[in-house]
């Protein structure tokens, strides 16, 4: 089978989704906007060939590389796992008749009023939502829902550009800030209150084959607006309680609403005093490392079996659920340079329990809070109980420091 994988090497997780394709036995066309001299040896190893593009999301220059490689060979496939690059892969993709994602799917999952207005028909619990570039009907929809109101891009990924207004001074602000002002589409949602998780799937033929349940300690605007904030993510073992049965049941509801077939999913929900309310989905892969706190939660390889659902249509491998598993990130106490740890003593002592760290070494220009999970020091962790799981990565951000100046 012949697969083309859009942008195999940035970022750099990227080349997993390449060997998982080639592990599966496809032979994969990479396109990319990198020169093919600059890939690494081992990523050529893995690319049967590869096109190099000025940017994977021009529609035009994206379709003629498609084509040459159509001239070439029969292409069987043709995959993304990045937010921004899912919509123009479908349009060529439908373009060039290679099956996956339509275009239909595609845009609900990026264009958030048009996804809730599509799950509301399909009986999803939503959040209040509109889609404007009108300043008076902005002002209109949060007199109607009541402040707090959430603003945002309406093909926006995590807290990228979002935000939480209180009142009508703050409203104004964010009509200017957010484009509305200028006749700019925005997203408005009422605000939803209650703890915030998300549910992935890998599914096949519309079927879910398989799916993990994670928690955010904040939820994610407060986790990416507040420096004193060590963010915890955490997938539990513990899926099959009944807790976690309203939200999977909902998740094949969107899956069937949205005409997913093959594909990885990311679904994101809140849980508080308006009950279960779906918040938004992509149908990609999670960011943050997630995938990788799933492999090492149950001893298998994610990106081999996407790969294989995507060459084979069928799962090949079985979930252990032996641990839970979770990053935290660490914030250095103020932008700069980093220039030291202390409390590391800590993580050696749990050392059997740590998946991975990433420490940077002091020189290190620190990175704004805002741009995630990963942008600074960060340590991933296992445990087969979830909420001794917790209690240690409750301790590494109490204990752990990054010092900057």
């Amino acid at each position: 089978m012949n697969v083309i994988f859009v942008e195999p090497a940035f970022p750099n997780n990227q080349r997993q989704f390449v060997r998982g394709l080639r592990e599966a036995g496809a032979n994969v066309i990479g396109i990319g906007e990198r020169p093919a001299e600059y890939l690494d040896d081992q990523l050529r190893h893995w690319l049967y060939r590869y096109e190099q593009v000025p940017s994977v999301v021009h529609e035009g220059a994206l379709m003629a590389a498609v084509k040459r490689c159509q001239s070439r060979e029969w292409i069987d496939r043709m995959e993304c796992t990045v937010e921004a690059h899912t919509l123009p892969t479908a349009k060529v993709r439908e373009a060039c008749t290679i099956p996956g994602t339509s275009v239909r799917t595609a845009f609900l999952c990026r264009d958030k009023p048009a996804m809730k207005e599509a799950l509301r028909e399909a009986g999803v619990p939503c959040a209040q939502s509109i889609g404007t570039n009108d300043p008076q009907e902005a002002r209109q929809f949060a007199a109607k829902v009541g402040y707090p109101v959430i603003i945002k891009p309406r093909d926006s990924a995590g807290a990228a550009g979002t935000v939480k207004v209180h009142n009508d001074e703050e409203m104004d602000a964010a009509i200017h800030s957010s484009g509305i002002s200028r006749g700019f589409q925005a997203a408005l949602e009422e605000f939803v209150d209650g703890h915030e998780g998300f549910l992935d799937t890998l599914t096949i033929k519309g079927q879910v084959v398989h799916e993990f349940a994670c928690h955010y300690y904040p939820n994610v605007l407060e986790a990416m607006r507040t420096r004193w904030i060590s963010p915890q993510i955490i997938t539990t073992n513990r899926i099959d309680a009944e807790g976690y049965k309203e939200v999977r049941r909902m998740a094949r509801t969107v899956i069937k609403a949205l005409g997913i077939d093959t594909s990885a999913t990311h679904m994101e929900w809140f849980f508080g005093s308006k009950g279960l309310k779906f918040s938004e989905i992509g149908c990609r892969p999670p960011g943050v490392g997630a995938w990788d706190l799933y492999c090492a939660a149950n001893e298998f390889d994610l990106y081999k079996e996407w790969g294989g659902a995507v060459v084979h249509r069928r799962p090949s491998q079985q979930l252990s659920r032996r641990f839970s598993a979770g990053m935290i990130a660490l914030r250095p106490e103020c932008d700069g340079i980093i220039s030291g740890y202390s409390g590391t003593d800590y993580l050696e002592s749990i050392n059997e329990w740590i998946i991975d760290a990433h420490l940077p070494s002091p020189g290190t220009p620190t990175q704004p809070v805002e741009a995630g999970y990963m942008a600074n020091a960060w340590v991933r962790v296992r445990h087969p109980d979830f909420d001794h799981l917790r209690g240690m990565l409750n301790t590494i951000g109490q204990r752990v420091r990054v010092h900057a100046r």
